[in-house]
């Protein structure tokens, strides 16, 4: 496991944009914090990695949210809202999972249960007292 630290967007972005260049076919990423941590920033920087030119937001609502314009593609689940892992059948989830591109999981400790064997784990924390915009990164590499 490695530890980085931020103290911005802005080195969120950059430790994302790493990742996505360093990402590989079928690679899995998920991401754990907090309301409002920073995941979306990190999957930006992420998706900028892979080269990817669409306008890049939390699919909240509609849980996946895919991309295709870079050199690999890029499949965004958001599953804050997801009640039951089986809803997750619904979204071809395991097909994106165990597919050629990169899957990127907001909130991916509510589906634990259902994530493959070996993924990228990055967990992200506040800490108030370094600074409002402070953000600690654990990344587990597979």
């Amino acid at each position: 496991m490695k530890t980085f630290e931020t103290n911005n967007a802005h080195e969120t972005f950059l430790l994302g944009e790493k990742i996505g260049k360093e990402a590989k076919s079928g690679a899995v990423i998920a991401l754990i914090g907090d309301l409002g941590c920073g995941k979306t920033v990190l999957t930006k920087g992420i998706a900028a990695g892979l080269g990817i030119k669409e306008v890049v937001s939390s699919p909240t609502f509609v849980i996946l949210q895919g991309y295709e314009s870079g050199r690999l593609p890029l499949y965004h689940f958001d599953v804050y809202r997801v009640s039951d892992v089986r809803e997750m059948d619904e979204t071809g989830y395991f097909e994106y999972v165990y597919g050629d591109g990169v899957t990127l999981i907001e909130w991916a400790n509510l589906i634990e249960e259902i994530l493959p064997a070996e993924y990228m784990r990055i967990e992200i924390k506040k800490d108030l007292d370094k600074g409002f915009d402070y953000r600690r990164i654990n990344v587990r590499y597979p």
